[in-house]
């Protein structure tokens, strides 16, 4: 939530509030996507989510950003779809544009 949050105003506000993301999050997503998450003693610092070939969601602590976090978990992705991987951004959010262009990806 605070690296959605953070992005802000390179993607759009949240439409739903906390509550309602972390409930969809409890019983839609964990139960029937794959989950991926970098835990540290700080706690949930980075996660991705794979859903069939598409990168889903990737999202890493704003403090912990930088810090080869969600490269590693690209790395993942890659590793768990070697066929290939499709992904969605927000064409407003040139950082993570970037990223993924810098990770192989190509804007389409």
């Amino acid at each position: 939530m605070r690296s959605r949050h953070a992005s802000i105003p390179a993607i759009p506000p949240p439409v739903h509030p906390d509550d309602e993301v972390r409930e969809w999050f409890a019983s839609i997503v964990l139960p029937n996507r794959e989950v991926w998450v970098i835990d540290t003693d700080d706690g949930l610092v980075a996660m991705m989510v794979l859903l069939d070939e598409c990168v889903d969601q990737l999202y890493v602590d704003p403090e912990w950003t930088g810090q080869g976090l969600g490269s590693a978990l690209v790395d993942v992705a890659k590793e768990q779809r070697p066929d290939g991987l499709d992904l969605w951004a927000f064409q407003s959010n040139i950082g993570a544009l970037r990223f993924y262009e810098r990770h192989g990806f190509v804007a389409i």
